[in-house]
C-alpha cells in the first residue's frame, strides 16, 4: 500500500520499491508510531474532526496491529518489504481492519512530522537507559577509586613515567569524564523534548489542531515555533550521535589503558577470564577482546556521525528523501553504546589491580624529580634554574644506574655546584612517596585527602541521581 499513488500512472518497479524502503531499519520505530498516532487521534476527537467511534475503532485497531506485528516479529515471520515505510506499514493493516475509517487517522498529519516525531520518542527512551546505565558504570568507578584510594601508582605524560599518584586518583578522571558525559546528556533532552506533530508537511495544517495536548501527551516539553523547522531538524540526531562520540573517545581511553595495563610488559592488572579470550594457536594468550573490540567500536560510532553531518551538509528546507538515511547509522550508534554499558562494568568490577607491580615500578624510578625541583624552587631558587639543576641530577643518576634516593648527599652537593648550600638533608624526605603525594594542596589532586573529597562528591553525585 502506498500512501500518495494517486497522481501516478504507473507503479514503481520492485527494484525501485526495495530501494526506496526504509521499513527493514525503521521498524523498530513500531512502538511510538503507535503511540503518536494513538495521542494523535485522540486530538482529533476532542477537536471534533472525526468520530468518538471512529477514535475507538482506530484506537482498538491500532494496538491489535501492534501486538500481530510484534509477535510476526519475534517469530520470524514478517516481511520486511511489505510495504514502504513503518507509517504505510500501519495504516495497510489498519485498513484491512477497520475499512476506510483508518484514512482519517492521518487527517492533520503528514509523515514528515510523523517521522521526526517517532525518532525523538525512540531517542527519549534510548537516552534514559544511557544515562541509568552511565550511572552503574559510574558507581563501579568510584567503587574502584575507594577500594584503591591508597594504592600508589606511576601517573603517565606522553607514556612516559612522570609522577607519582594512586590508582583511586587516576580512575577518578574518568568518572569525572563520564559524568560529563551524563551532564550532556540531561543538557540535551531539553531541545530534544520539543514535538513536531502539527508542522504537516513543512506548512502546519488547515484544521484546528491542538498541538500543546499532542505534545502534553506524549511527554514534551512544547512544540516547534516554525513548521519548517519541524519537519527539517535533525539536530537533535547530530547532538546524540556527538554525545555517543564523546563517550565512545572515554571508552576508548580506557580501553587502551586497560589493554597497556593487561600486557605482560606492564602486568599492573589481570582481567577476569569472563571478559577475555585465548588464541586459536598460542595457548598461553589471554586476549583483552572486550576492551580491544569496545576501542574499535568507537570507530563505527565516530563514522555514524560523520555519516549524518554529511548528509545534512547540503539539504534545502524542507523535507528531503536524504533525511531517511538518519536512522540506520543512529540506531547502530545507540545499539553499540548499550550494548558496551551493559557489559563493560562487570569486566571492571572483576579486573585485578596488581598493587605488587605497581609498588615495585614507583620506587624505582625518577618519579619525584618534580618534586625535588619544587624543594629547590621553595629555597628560592628561580623554578626554571631549579628544572635544569634536576635534569643533571636525573642525568647524572641515570648514569651512574642508581635511582634518586640512593643517590649520596655529597653526590648532590658535588652537582649542584654553587647551589649546593640551598639544600640540607631534609631533601630525603622528598623519596617518601606517600609523603611526595599528601604533599600535593591543590584541589583535585592525588593526596588522600583529596581523592576522599572527589570521592564523597561523586557518591553525593550519584546519590541525587
Amino acid at each position: 500500500m502506498k500512501l500518495w499513488g494517486g497522481r501516478f500512472d504507473k507503479n514503481t518497479t520492485l527494484r525501485m520499491d526495495k530501494f526506496n524502503s526504509s521499513l527493514p531499519f525503521d521498524i523498530r520505530l513500531l512502538p511510538y508510531d503507535i503511540q503518536g498516532s494513538i495521542v494523535h487521534v485522540k486530538m482529533l476527537a476532542k477537536q471534533n474532526i472525526i468520530k468518538g467511534e471512529e477514535k475507538e475503532a482506530i484506537i482498538k485497531g491500532l494496538k491489535e496491529i501492534e501486538a500481530e506485528l510484534e509477535e510476526d516479529i519475534s517469530n520470524n515471520k514478517f516481511d520486511y518489504y511489505e510495504a514502504e515505510d513503518i507509517h504505510s506499514l500501519i495504516e495497510k493493516r489498519l485498513t484491512g481492519k477497520i475499512g476506510s475509517t483508518a484514512g482519517k487517522m492521518h487527517t492533520g498529519r503528514s509523515r514528515n512530522d510523523q517521522v521526526n516525531l517517532d525518532l525523538k520518542l525512540y531517542l527519549n527512551e534510548i537516552t534514559e537507559k544511557i544515562k541509568e546505565l552511565l550511572l552503574n558504570l559510574m558507581e563501579i568507578l568510584v567503587d574502584m577509586a575507594e577500594n584503591n584510594h591508597d594504592v600508589i601508582m606511576p601517573g603517565y605524560t606522553h607514556l612516559q613515567r612522570a609522577q607519582p599518584i594512586t590508582f583511586g586518583h587516576h580512575i577518578l578522571a574518568y568518572f569525572y569524564k563520564f559524568k560529563r558525559d551524563l551532564e550532556r546528556l540531561e543538557d540535551y533532552t531539553t531541545r530534544l523534548n520539543i514535538s513536531p506533530l502539527g508542522s504537516g508537511a513543512l506548512a502546519g495544517s488547515n484544521f484546528n489542531l491542538d498541538q500543546e495536548f499532542t505534545a502534553e501527551q506524549l511527554g514534551f516539553a512544547g512544540i516547534y515555533e516554525n513548521s519548517i523547522d519541524g519537519v527539517s531538524d535533525r539536530d537533535y540526531v547530530l547532538e546524540f550521535e556527538y554525545i555517543a562520540a564523546n563517550i565512545m573517545i572515554h571508552f576508548s581511553n580506557i580501553s587502551e589503558e586497560i589493554i597497556i595495563w593487561n600486557t605482560s610488559e606492564f602486568s599492573f592488572i589481570e582481567l577476569s577470564d569472563e571478559y577475555t579470550t585465548g588464541s586459536s594457536i598460542m595457548p598461553q594468550k589471554k586476549n583483552p577482546d572486550l576492551a580491544e573490540l569496545t576501542r574499535g567500536k568507537s570507530g563505527r560510532v565516530f563514522g555514524n556521525l560523520m555519516q549524518m553531518l554529511t548528509v545534512m551538509k547540503g539539504l534545502p528546507l524542507a523535507y528531503n528523501k536524504d533525511l531517511q538515511e538518519d536512522k540506520e547509522g543512529l540506531f547502530d550508534t545507540c545499539d553499540t553504546i548499550l550494548r558496551i554499558l551493559e557489559v563493560y562494568p562487570d569486566m571492571l568490577k572483576t579486573m585485578r589491580i596488581n598493587k605488587e607491580k605497581l609498588k615495585e615500578v614507583v620506587e624505582n624510578d625518577y618519579l619525584i624529580a618534580t618534586d625535588l625541583a619544587d624543594y629547590l624552587t621553595s629555597k628560592d631558587i628561580p623554578f626554571r634554574k631549579a628544572h635544569e639543576l634536576v635534569g643533571e641530577i636525573v642525568k647524572y643518576a641515570e648514569d651512574n644506574k642508581k635511582n634518586l634516593k640512593q643517590l649520596k648527599f655529597a653526590e648532590y652537593n658535588n652537582i649542584l655546584g654553587q647551589y649546593h648550600e640551598y639544600i640540607d638533608k631534609d631533601i630525603y624526605k622528598l623519596f617518601d612517596l606517600e609523603e611526595s603525594i599528601s604533599s600535593k594542596k591543590t584541589a583535585g589532586g592525588p593526596s588522600n585527602k583529596r581523592v576522599k573529597e572527589q570521592i564523597r562528591q561523586a557518591r553525593n553525585f550519584i546519590n541525587i541521581k
